[in-house]
């Protein structure tokens, strides 16, 4: 156990030596925003990230990599202290049946590691962003978002969280298999309630009210082929400085949002071309093709789990309490073997999540052929957020959900198929 310790801790000092190697240094002073609206209407130029910009860059991958090792150590805790046990047990006493067990015992242990997880927490929602001016959210509201969140996860963990435990105790060898095949149900009926039971608790949601901008955007919806478009602004002001926008929701509770900080940042055209990115994942079946691979990752992630349940808890068993998988003790040891494989499964989740957004970003230019204020919008969502526009090739490899910044300006400076008259790989979806 040392020896492996030691190891994990030395290539995570080694990642995060190249972190800081291969950051882009400043030069100069990233240009302004007036800068920016008069650059040359053809092509426009991947700024030089300011100082501040790469402190920030430089604070991240600390803040990151802190949150790594912690993700691991603190369900270590509860296992090696015999924690979780010494909870199960309580609950047991109790000498109730066997779901209130898992009640008592899931209420107490989350209690538990919310306040273990804490500091850390804090630090990193409430005190980093306010080191670097990307918030005015103040600690009463983040108080109480994270309370929010905080109640959410219990709601559902108690409504779902028994369904591993059972499946485990009823098929002790074929568990991994039939979770599995749960992993895209779940996904699924998340994602369709997401948008109207769970985020609404943190923000409100309302119609765009630039009825102007609203026209163009139907125009454009229409030209997708995307009849009774949802469009929504949320008020993500009262939390953050930084500007973004996303498709969420499945069948009836799909819709584009937009934040209203991003209405602010950028100009019609900026908008229309960000609309046309989430469109594309609209119309190109982006969300359900990422269930599909995660779901594809998370089966094989459960077979290796499988695999590896009886010799690590035989190993183990007098010191953390339990021999089966399916005590309810074991669930730091789930919580523990899911972060360590998902630290493994990333690299493939994001260079899939890399690709259909790049097609994302073609779609949007294949529909607006508006490259210039598509690399503008780059640029400002860049400066807004105060960081760097390429990050070290190790981060974005391993947690880059999109190109970089870089990388996307510089492809809507060169994608222009229609002027040279070259088909355009999406056209036929546009009306």
């Amino acid at each position: 156990m040392k020896t492996a310790l030691f190891w994990f801790v030395l290539a995570t000092g080694l990642w995060f030596t190249l972190s800081f190697a291969r950051a882009d240094e400043p030069v100069m002073a990233a240009p302004t925003h007036s800068q920016i609206s008069s650059t040359n209407v053809s092509t426009v130029a991947v700024p030089v990230p300011g100082e501040k910009a790469v402190r920030r860059y430089h604070a991240t991958v600390a803040v990151g990599v802190a949150a790594i090792i912690w993700s691991f150590l603190s369900p270590a805790l509860f296992l090696f202290t015999g924690w979780s046990a010494r909870i199960r047990s309580w609950a047991e006493r109790q000498r109730q049946n066997w779901y209130f067990t898992f009640v008592l015992y899931g209420l107490a242990f989350g209690l538990l590691y919310f306040f273990v997880n804490l500091p850390l927490n804090f630090y990193a929602s409430f005190v980093f962003p306010h080191n670097f001016d990307l918030t005015n959210q103040t600690f009463s509201r983040w108080l109480g978002n994270t309370l929010k969140s905080a109640a959410v996860m219990m709601v559902v963990g108690l409504a779902v969280g028994w369904i591993p435990f059972l499946v485990i105790k009823k098929s002790p060898r074929h568990w991994w298999l039939y979770l599995g095949l749960l992993v895209p149900l779940f996904m699924t009926i998340q994602l369709f309630i997401q948008p109207v039971l769970i985020d609404p608790v943190f923000h409100q949601f309302r119609p765009l009210s630039d009825k102007t901008l609203e026209a163009k955007i139907l125009a454009q919806a229409a030209r997708a082929g995307i009849e009774g478009s949802h469009v929504y602004e949320a008020n993500l002001s009262l939390d953050t400085k930084l500007d973004n926008a996303y498709v969420t929701g499945l069948l009836g509770t799909r819709r584009i949002v937009f934040w209203d900080t991003t209405l602010k940042d950028l100009n019609d055209d900026e908008l229309l071309f960000i609309l046309g990115h989430e469109m594309g994942h609209y119309v190109l079946h982006h969300v359900i093709k990422l269930i599909a691979f995660a779901s594809l990752l998370a089966f094989l992630s459960l077979y290796v789990a499988y695999r590896l349940a009886g010799p690590v808890i035989g190993r183990f068993k007098n010191r953390w309490g339990f021999d089966t998988p399916s005590d309810f003790a074991a669930l730091p040891l789930f919580i523990l073997a899911f972060q360590l494989l998902l630290f493994v499964d990333l690299p493939a989740y994001m260079a899939f999540s890399r690709h259909i957004e790049h097609e994302a970003d073609r779609f949007g230019l294949e529909l607006t052929h508006n490259n210039h204020a598509a690399a503008t919008a780059f640029v400002k969502l860049v400066q807004k957020s105060v960081y760097v526009y390429q990050p070290a090739p190790i981060i974005q490899f391993w947690y880059g959900s999109h190109p970089t910044a870089a990388e996307r300006i510089e492809f809507c400076n060169q994608y222009r198929p229609w002027e040279s008259g070259q088909p355009s790989k999406y056209q036929q979806y546009f009306k």
